[in-house]
């Protein structure tokens, strides 16, 4: 039985500053669903989706931000960091080639600390 994995959550102090700026970096006008009264708000984003939620083991910045990172794909990697590089996300990272090959990626952090990187799409034919 092979897993797929289809969410990822993320918790915070502050789930609607949170789920405000991934908004601006999924570019969506709202959540795809949300319990604002409990403060869950989610998105889909290509075959996952992304929910973010308060949790009681959570508050302040990220202190570990590379422990997990979320990776979008996108065959734009240096139009999409311009985008969500004006829209206010903190640059850890430009666009870069890991390892050559043509393969672009580049990291931001997210108001809570949170890694998130956009990557072109993985071609698993390719290695």
């Amino acid at each position: 039985m092979a897993l797929n994995l289809n969410n990822i959550m993320l918790g915070s102090k502050d789930s609607k500053k949170l789920t405000d700026f991934y908004a601006k970096v999924l570019g969506a006008p709202n959540p795809d669903w949300s319990d604002e009264a409990g403060g869950w708000f989610g998105f889909q984003a290509g075959d996952g989706s992304l929910a973010i939620g308060p949790h009681s083991d959570v508050s302040g910045k990220n202190q570990q931000p590379g422990r997990i990172m979320l990776n979008f794909s996108t065959p734009d990697v240096q139009g999409e960091f311009e985008r969500i590089k004006a829209a206010g996300a903190e640059v850890v990272a430009e666009p870069y080639e890991p390892g050559g090959g043509g393969m672009l990626m580049c990291t931001f952090a997210d108001p809570d600390g949170n890694y998130f990187q956009l990557a072109t799409p993985w071609n698993p034919e390719s290695t």
